[in-house]
């Protein structure tokens, strides 16, 4: 059967301006209408599978107890997981509005006052789904990684 390459993105045909990028399906190389084959870039695909995990380690982090949004970073950094406050508030905004965290103001000694992070009821059931659901990825990665074994074959003795 001849399959057609995948169209991944920017279909404008052969006359547009953009072009055309295909995905060849038996080599998984992404080439374009005018043939550049576009390496992948590895360090995308390893940021792209960070960012999966990312929110289940955030809430991981403050399902333990309340918890201020730089210490969060420091506990993320100190797993080399680095993960920047522009990134980090914006997605606990989000999954404050979601319902999932609350937080409460604490006055400083040394500057204004800090937005503590907790988890709500809600916060916790969705944890703990993410929880068996992370483990079931983990478990299944960890099988699909690990070396195949093959019985040995034992000659047939009654030939």
């Amino acid at each position: 059967m001849n399959q057609q390459p995948a169209v991944t993105r920017g279909d404008t045909g052969s006359k547009g301006k953009h072009p055309v990028e295909r995905k060849d399906p038996q080599t998984d190389e992404i080439k374009t209408n005018n043939n550049k084959l576009q390496v992948m870039d590895i360090q995308n695909t390893q940021s792209q599978m960070r960012k999966g995990v990312l929110e289940f380690c955030i809430l991981s982090i403050i399902q333990q107890g309340e918890v201020y949004p730089s210490d969060i970073v420091e506990r993320m950094k100190a797993a080399n997981l680095h993960i920047l406050e522009g990134t980090l508030y914006p997605l606990l905004t989000r999954l404050k509005n979601a319902g999932l965290l609350t937080y409460r103001w604490v006055e400083s000694n040394s500057g204004p006052p800090r937005k503590y992070f907790m988890m709500t009821d809600k916060g916790h059931e969705f944890y703990q789904e993410l929880a068996r659901t992370w483990k079931e990825l983990a478990d299944a990665v960890h099988a699909l990684t690990q070396p195949v074994s093959h019985p040995t074959e034992t000659p047939n003795v009654n030939q």
